[in-house]
């Protein structure tokens, strides 16, 4: 057990160093991208999107485009409508020659490691996965029970979430793959950020991408299991995702795919991308051995901390699951204390998919008003629908949740990625995200802040009470009428007593 506390399964099995494409210029992606960037010296393009639907289209559209290389990172990669679309364009690549390297991330492996792994069985196609499990099997019981014995490793998570074509364009954000990020199915439903990247600064993104594909902690899939990589499942398994792919040709996403859009706009027109500086910042793969103030970018949470310190005016923070920590809390008092307007949006009890979460940041409320930041806390079934369209869902398409991660500086940068403002992003998972100068995109975020946190979409709280009795309301709109609740809103009683229970334990550091 002490020997498993250190390293993952398969860390001595055989495996290559690969890295990406070298020469972009030799696809018709990095042609591209690099015709336009020639008339932006130092810029790199970029557009937000909120959509799902988009998100996901313009992956697959990213995936039939390919020439040459696919890289792909993600923290979840779920064997669904919207993961099978998605595989199924992978192996279609891969059929035309392109090289797949895919890194996934082991803690939700379990039920759809097969699938994915079984990819990998294609020559042009290499799966492996991060800091894996040694049981590879569907009791959870073992599986929390090694969890348990080996927690000083498997704690450690890669919360990564890229996918690059051609070393020449990329997105990456909030989303990880599965219906829930991209609008399809129901319950529930994630509302989120993407952000396509084309240009110089994407070769950045694939230089992190192989730095984790290279690294100790990235175990071939095969050292795991290597039943499952055989020619006749494989061609089991091609069949079952082309049959879902004919099925899904007549549905919104199916014609969004067929349509070309919105990859060949970005790619060919213009589709409001805005040209900027920018920078990425991501942790090494081996933050947990990283020093403070070591490698530039080995630490992304210095990096994002320092931006928010220099904020003049108005810091905006989006984090479905926040957690303000030591550091984190005494930064927004130092901020109000210099009359900066502090807002920060996140989950409410109702909309949370992680009550654990939701314990640690509660606590935490009534400080903060009373330090003035602004906190907002969103609808699981939002009143007032985006009529831009996008992620805020309507009562009759299920329960929406805040996943997007989002941070506005002075209306003037913005960062985009995967990371959270809680301890175990900021300490203990991995992070990837681009720091844009770019008011225009500033604006789009902030703007989006302003919809969701409108009392129809969200809770807005406040203070009541003095002295001793001093406590947290929650003003919202319902029905069209300004209503105040005096206890957290909601009817699931069992969700609030977990929380109750949860709000007792020592674990603000882990979550």
């Amino acid at each position: 057990m002490s020997a498993c506390a250190v390293m993952p399964p398969g860390a001595s099995y055989p495996k290559s160093e690969s890295f990406a494409l070298e020469r972009p210029g030799n696809t018709a992606i990095g042609r591209e991208a690099e015709a336009r960037a020639k008339a932006h010296p130092g810029l790199s393009a970029f557009r937000l999107f909120a959509s799902g639907t988009d998100a996901l289209a313009l992956r697959v559209q990213m995936a039939d485009a390919a020439q040459k290389t696919l890289d792909i990172q993600y923290f979840i990669f779920k064997d669904d409508d919207s993961g099978q679309l998605l595989m199924s364009a992978i192996l279609r690549a891969a059929a035309r020659g392109v090289r797949v390297r895919m890194l996934i991330d082991d803690t939700e492996a379990r039920g759809a490691d097969d699938r994915v792994a079984t990819l990998a069985a294609h020559p042009n196609i290499e799966v492996r996965l991060y800091n894996p499990f040694y049981y590879r099997g569907d009791v959870t019981a073992l599986r929390y029970a090694e969890l348990t014995l080996t927690f000083s490793r498997l704690n450690y998570r890669m919360h990564n979430k890229l996918f690059v074509a051609d070393n020449g364009i990329a997105v990456l954000g909030g989303r990880n793959v599965g219906d829930a990020y991209f609008d399809a199915g129901t319950n529930p439903q994630f509302g989120d950020y993407d952000v396509f990247v084309l240009g110089p600064i994407t070769r950045e993104l694939s230089s992190s991408f192989d730095e984790y594909w290279n690294s100790r902690l990235a175990i071939p899939a095969q050292a795991l299991n290597d039943t499952l990589f055989t020619h006749l499942r494989l061609k089991y398994m091609e069949h079952e995702l082309a049959e879902h792919v004919d099925d899904t040709r007549q549905s919104d996403l199916g014609r969004a795919i067929r349509s070309g859009n919105p990859y060949a706009g970005l790619v060919s027109g213009d589709s409001g991308l805005v040209w900027a500086k920018a920078q990425v910042i991501a942790d090494s793969p081996d933050k947990g051995n990283v020093e403070s103030g070591g490698a530039v970018g080995s630490v992304l949470r210095e990096r994002l901390l320092d931006a928010a310190a220099a904020v003049k005016s108005e810091l905006l923070i989006v984090s479905p699951y926040f957690v303000p920590g030591g550091d984190v809390s005494e930064l927004l008092r130092s901020l109000r204390e210099r009359h900066v307007r502090v807002r920060v949006l996140t989950n409410s009890l109702l909309s949370t998919d992680v009550p654990a979460v939701h314990a640690g940041y509660r606590g935490h409320r009534l400080p903060l008003l009373e330090e003035g930041v602004e906190l907002y806390e969103v609808k699981p079934l939002p009143g007032k629908p985006d009529p831009r369209g996008g992620s805020l869902k309507t009562p009759s398409s299920g329960q929406f949740a805040l996943h997007a991660k989002a941070y506005v500086f002075d209306r003037k940068r913005v960062f985009i990625g995967s990371a959270n403002l809680d301890p175990r992003s900021l300490d203990l998972n991995t992070e990837i995200g681009v720091m844009i100068d770019s008011p225009q995109l500033a604006r789009q975020v902030a703007n989006r802040f302003q919809t969701i946190a409108a009392p129809a979409n969200s809770f807005v709280l406040a203070i009541a009470g003095d002295g001793d009795w001093r406590h947290v309301v929650w003003r919202s709109v319902k029905d069209g009428k300004p209503t105040v609740y005096e206890t957290e809103p909601g009817e699931d009683r069992l969700r609030g007593f977990k929380v109750d229970l949860l709000a007792l334990l020592p674990i603000d550091g882990l979550l």
